[in-house]
C-alpha cells in the first residue's frame, strides 16, 4: 500500500512517499479500514519533531483522523461490517491514517455521519472527541449546566467543535476568543454568543460584556501565557480544563477559589486500555446523530487532494505556524 512515513524525527522534510506491506487480516476487534480522507491536527507535527519509528517498525507513519471503508473485520467486531462508512482518530501508538489501509481497534471508531463527503467527515473525530470529553467528562457540564464558557483559541480544530456543542447542548454562555476579522467571523459561525481578543485585556472585555467571572475555561492554547488571567477571570469553585503543552502551569493561585484543574488528551483511553475505552465509540456515534440532524456541522476550512509526501510536508509546515482555521482535510 502507498504511505506517508518517516524513519527518524525531525523538520516536514523527513516526510517521504514510501511502499508498506498491506496490514495483516485484521484480529480481535480490529477493524480494517481503506482510507478516503484525513486531516491535519498539532499532534501530526508534535509527533513528527519528537518521536521515531514504532517499536518493531523501519517507518513511522502519522495521521489521526480518518474516514474511511471498512474492508474486513475481525472475529470479535461487533459493531460494524464490511462495507461499513467510518470515521475515527485511531490511537497513539499504532501506526497511523496517512496510508491507504490501516487497522484499528472498533471501540474507537463510529459510523460516518450520513449526508458528508469524505473530507468533512475526516474533520470530525480528534477535535470532535476531544471537545467532547473536555466539556462533558472532564468539566462535568451537563444540558442542565448553566454559567459562562471562556473558550481561549475558538478557532482551531478543538475550539470549533466545542463551541458548538457548548452552545447547542448546554445552558452556558459562550465566550470566544479570537483575534483576527476572519477568525471572529469563524467562531461566530460555529456559534459563539460573544467573542473577545486574546491579544488584548480580556478581563476588560469580559468585564464590558457585564460580566465579573466566567464559571468555565477551555484552554486550547498558550495556556501558561494566560495563567495569571484565567486567576483572576475564574469564578469561585470554577473548573479549567487545558489541551496543550504549557512550559510551566503553576495551580496553587487556583487554591483559594477551590478551582478544578484538569488536562484532557484524547488518546489517554487508549493509550492506558482503561475499562471505558468504549466510550469513544459512543461519543463518535453521537456526533455523528447530532451532525446528522443538522445540529453540528463539520469544521473543514482548507482541503488538498492526494495522499503524497510533498502535499502533507506543506500542510504540516501551515499547522506548525498555528493560524489554522477550523481544520485542513485531505482527500486521496
Amino acid at each position: 500500500m502507498k504511505a506517508v512515513g518517516y524513519k527518524a524525527p525531525g523538520a516536514p522534510e523527513i516526510l517521504e512517499d514510501i511502499i508498506l506491506p498491506d496490514p495483516m487480516p485484521p484480529q480481535g476487534r480490529d477493524l480494517l479500514v481503506r482510507i478516503k480522507a484525513v486531516s491535519i491536527n498539532p499532534v501530526d507535527t508534535k509527533i513528527r519533531c519528537r518521536a521515531g519509528a514504532l517499536e518493531g517498525a523501519t517507518w513511522r507513519v502519522l495521521g489521526w483522523d480518518a474516514a474511511g471503508i471498512v474492508e474486513a473485520i475481525g472475529p470479535d467486531v461487533t459493531f460494524f461490517r464490511p462495507g461499513d462508512h467510518v470515521f475515527y482518530a485511531g490511537e497513539l501508538m499504532r501506526q497511523g491514517s496517512n496510508a491507504e489501509l490501516q487497522c484499528v481497534d472498533e471501540t474507537l471508531v463510529g459510523h460516518m455521519p450520513q449526508g458528508l463527503d469524505w473530507g468533512q467527515a475526516a474533520s470530525l473525530p480528534l477535535t470532535g472527541v476531544t471537545a467532547w470529553e473536555m466539556l462533558f467528562d472532564r468539566m462535568g457540564v451537563t444540558s442542565l449546566t448553566e454559567g459562562v464558557l471562556l473558550v481561549v483559541g475558538g478557532a482551531g480544530g478543538v475550539g470549533s467543535i466545542l463551541i458548538q456543542l457548548a452552545r447547542k447542548l448546554t445552558g452556558l454562555t459562550v465566550i470566544a476568543t479570537a483575534s483576527r476579522p476572519e477568525t471572529e467571523v469563524w467562531v461566530r459561525r460555529m456559534g459563539a454568543h460573544h467573542v473577545i481578543n486574546h491579544r488584548a485585556d480580556m478581563a476588560a472585555q469580559i468585564r464590558a460584556l457585564g460580566l465579573d467571572a466566567v464559571t468555565h475555561i477551555a484552554s486550547l492554547t498558550a495556556s501558561d501565557r494566560h495563567q495569571a488571567f484565567y486567576e483572576e477571570i475564574l469564578a469561585p469553585q470554577g473548573h479549567v480544563s487545558l489541551i496543550d503543552d504549557p512550559a510551566s502551569f503553576d495551580i496553587m493561585g487556583f487554591k483559594r477559589k477551590s478551582a478544578v484543574i484538569s488536562w484532557e488528551f484524547m488518546f489517554t483511553r487508549s493509550l492506558f486500555a482503561t475499562p471505558d475505552q468504549g466510550r469513544q465509540h459512543e461519543i463518535l456515534e453521537q456526533i455523528s446523530s447530532l451532525v446528522q440532524a443538522g445540529a453540528i456541522v463539520p469544521t473543514d476550512h482548507k482541503r488538498a487532494q492526494g495522499l503524497n509526501a510533498g502535499i502533507l510536508r506543506g500542510l504540516h509546515e501551515e499547522s506548525e505556524i498555528g493560524t489554522s482555521i477550523g481544520k485542513t482535510v485531505l482527500v486521496y
